[in-house]
């Protein structure tokens, strides 16, 4: 049989929109060999063998659309390209990540597809693309293949380089709400929106959160001495120099009291409930090695309580519950630790774990030690050992906590300074007053974990990620700026240019990524060809921006996708069906289409698609709009222009030598076109068409007709190089995406 295998050619990284999909995603082109003769039927043992290593595979619905309809395909016999779809994807869902969309589709090399999987993180899913080939090429070949230890690679890089629980539900009610979410560096720090109306996270911290604020927090004397003064109930204590004056503050408060680091992070150095001077004194050692200096508390009995306050409101309460194990008269109190705490599948080292694991550390060891215990102590059998007090907050509470108790928690946040906390209070009973139970306030978190709240071992999840997103962006705010997408054949930068002008004469600060360079309002900086993701990208960060316009290459989007989600306008100049890209299998004028359409695709619902009506694989697209369609055309008897202003459509069309504007059948002379530079007479028909595109772009965002004609009429031929052919002024601008 002649050698069969599965060569990898090139991966590309389409991080935006595309023609496949909304979506990032990996697409590969692969070049299966002499295995295009070898459908999956025809390979002795192949489907047992892979059905075998993945069962989860029963679970792809694929083109058949029911459960198990992959192996039906299978069976019945496929080829590799789609085989390495689906593994691929259901590889990424076993190491933690959702699997989502995935296509194969045939090039016109024989053997040779492109394979697009759905990229939840660029180097995770390209990881699982080559972890795919291997396995389905030793599942050819009969050969054995370590589906656990591959999948356990790509869960550690899943780990290591998503975004951690916290900040990811965060992002996703984000999504949920259309706001769009850019990750700033390989941590968890994001930004929500864009340009000037964005917002920035990091986990559960904001650019609301102050830095003042966070400095207090960690100073827990501080805290307490500020929630005190503004009548929030706290322990009484103060801070404390030696162990012999942690004994006299103990005395002063009575016993038994807390023993802490002033600035304790996660429980460490912490101990309750201690009662002898030896006690405090060896805690003592303990928390001032920890710390910077070491507070001693009274005592409050009850529960540990983790409250979460967004904005100025408590959304989310969890209540902790001593840990304790049974002896059975064999095991040491270390090997009951691991065998009846640790075992426990919430807990874990990982930032999905809602529970951590119990260690003997200092505190759980002076815990056994007064009830007669060391590590390796075997109590008798059915012995209870207490071995942590705190640390297990887990159990939802939201639904039970007291008026008042919320109220005191609030305030606590305003008092430090926080928009997002994290309140520990120890109480009783969460459902009554503080005072009545002699309950407090013990510490006030910046930056709080927000997986109690989302995966507690009891009790109903909390939407905190929702309450956060809430918090910055109120009802009616998407985080967005307009946004002007232009792409096409030809005469994308001169379009750009003009609306960048229009923009400016609006009172805007525009950032403008085109094939003349990036501009952030009349300042060029960058030289370079902007026109493709980066370029985009840099604009839509800047804070600075209040209006973004990117010229969008074909070649960038086929090569990179789109670097935004959505936009307010999107403009295609026209379609030239003899300007294929046969390096990127683009070599029909439909194909070509279904590249441009991208710019249509990502039009938001109350946005406009600005589309020329003289080309007619440009003007099919109206039907493919979310939102509103003006058209433009050099043709003012154009039988799309009638079609649509007979149904009260908006157009922008030249005619007797003026530019006009019209709205149904009323119509606007806006200018004569002699007046402006760019398009009097003599001019290309192209120039004259980029001006009826940047006009009715323009009157999508609202801008007045005297702007308009004034920034026109002052738009001369120097603002722009002039299209000279496919590779200037945005030749090489093709949008795409299909949707998902």
């Amino acid at each position: 049989m002649p050698k069969k295998d599965i060569d990898i050619l090139d991966v590309k990284s389409l991080r935006g929109p595309n023609i496949w999909t909304y979506r990032p995603v990996l697409e590969a082109w692969v070049d299966i060999g002499e295995l295009e003769d070898f459908p999956s039927n025809t390979i002795p043992g192949f489907y047992e063998r892979l059905s075998t290593w993945i069962p989860t595979l029963i679970e792809h619905r694929c083109s058949i659309g029911e459960r198990g309809g992959f192996l039906q395909r299978l069976r019945e016999g496929t080829w590799p390209g789609h085989i390495l779809e689906h593994v691929t994807l259901e590889l990424q869902n076993l190491a933690g990540m959702p699997g989502g969309f995935g296509k194969a589709r045939e090039t016109a090399t024989r053997g040779v597809y492109k394979v697009i999987v759905r990229a939840w993180h660029e180097e995770v899913t390209r990881a699982a693309l080559y972890a795919a080939r291997d396995l389905v090429m030793a599942a050819i070949e009969d050969r054995s293949y370590d589906v656990d230890a591959a999948v356990a690679r790509l869960r550690d890089m899943t780990d290591s380089l998503c975004l951690g629980p916290s900040t990811a539900c965060i992002v996703d009610a984000a999504d949920d709400r259309d706001i769009p979410a850019i990750r700033l560096n390989e941590g968890n720090l994001v930004q929500l929106g864009y340009g000037a109306s964005q917002r920035r996270i990091w986990t559960a911290e904001t650019d609301r959160t102050s830095a003042i604020a966070e400095s207090i927090s960690r100073d827990k004397d501080l805290t307490k001495r500020l929630l005190s003064a503004c009548g929030v109930p706290v322990p009484e204590g103060r801070l404390v120099e030696s162990a012999e004056d942690a004994w006299d503050a103990a005395e002063d408060i009575g016993v038994p009291v807390v023993v802490k680091p002033c600035d304790a992070n996660h429980g460490r150095g912490v101990f309750t409930n201690l009662r002898t001077r030896a006690e405090i004194e060896a805690a003592f050692a303990v928390a001032d090695e920890e710390g910077s200096g070491v507070l001693v508390e009274r005592f409050v009995p009850g529960n540990e309580h983790r409250l979460l306050v967004v904005g100025r409101r408590v959304v989310a309460a969890a209540r902790g519950e001593p840990v304790s194990v049974i002896g059975d008269g064999r095991s040491t109190i270390r090997e009951l630790i691991e065998q009846q705490i640790n075992t426990d599948p919430r807990r874990g080292s990982l930032e999905d774990s809602p529970l951590n694991p119990v260690r003997l550390d200092s505190a759980a060891r002076l815990e056994i030690a007064r009830q007669g215990f060391e590590g390796d102590s075997i109590p008798p059998a059915g012995q209870s050992v207490l071995i942590q007090r705190n640390g297990n907050v887990a159990i939802d509470v939201t639904d039970q906590v007291h008026p008042s108790v919320a109220a005191h928690v609030a305030l606590a946040a305003r008092v430090v300074g926080l928009d997002i906390a994290g309140v520990d209070l120890v109480a009783e009973d969460i459902s009554q007053p503080l005072e009545g139970q002699r309950g407090a306030i013990v510490e006030v978190n910046a930056g709080p974990g927000l997986l109690m709240h989302l995966k507690p071992a009891e009790g109903k999840p909390r939407p905190v990620g929702q309450a956060i997103i809430q918090h910055l962006f109120p009802p009616g705010d998407s985080g967005r700026i307009p946004v002007v997408g232009i792409t096409g054949t030809r005469g994308k930068t001169l379009v750009a240019r003009l609306v960048a002008r229009l923009l400016q004469l609006n009172g805007q600060r525009v950032g403008l990524a085109c094939s003349d360079g990036l501009f952030l309002g009349r300042r060029q900086i960058q030289q370079a060809n902007a026109a493709n993701w980066q370029g985009a990208r840099k604009v839509l960060l800047n804070r600075a921006v209040e209006a973004a316009v990117c010229e969008n290459g074909s070649r960038s989007i086929l090569g990179e996708g789109l670097a935004y989600d959505r936009c307010q306008v999107g403009v295609i100049t026209n379609l030239d069906p003899d300007a294929p890209l046969p390096e990127y299998s683009i070599n029909e004028p439909e194909q070509m289409a279904n590249v441009l359409r991208t710019q249509v695709d990502v039009v938001l619902p109350d946005g406009v698609a600005v589309l020329n009506a003289d080309d007619a694989r440009v003007a099919e697209m109206a039907s493919l709009c979310d939102g509103e369609v003006i058209f433009f055309s050099f043709a003012p008897t154009s039988p799309t222009l009638a079609a649509h202003r007979a149904i009260g459509g908006r157009c922008v069309f030249a005619r007797d030598g003026y530019l006009i504007m019209a709205r149904g059948q009323d119509e606007m002379p806006l200018v004569e076109l002699a007046s402006v530079p760019v398009a009097r007479p003599g001019q290309p028909r192209l120039q004259v068409e980029n001006v009826l595109a940047a006009v009715g772009a323009a009157w999508a965002l609202d801008i007045p007709a005297g702007l308009l004609r004034t920034g026109i009429e002052t738009f001369a031929l120097n603002h722009a190089a002039p299209a000279s052919g496919p590779n200037s002024h945005g030749a090489g601008a093709r949008s795409a995406a299909a949707p998902a």
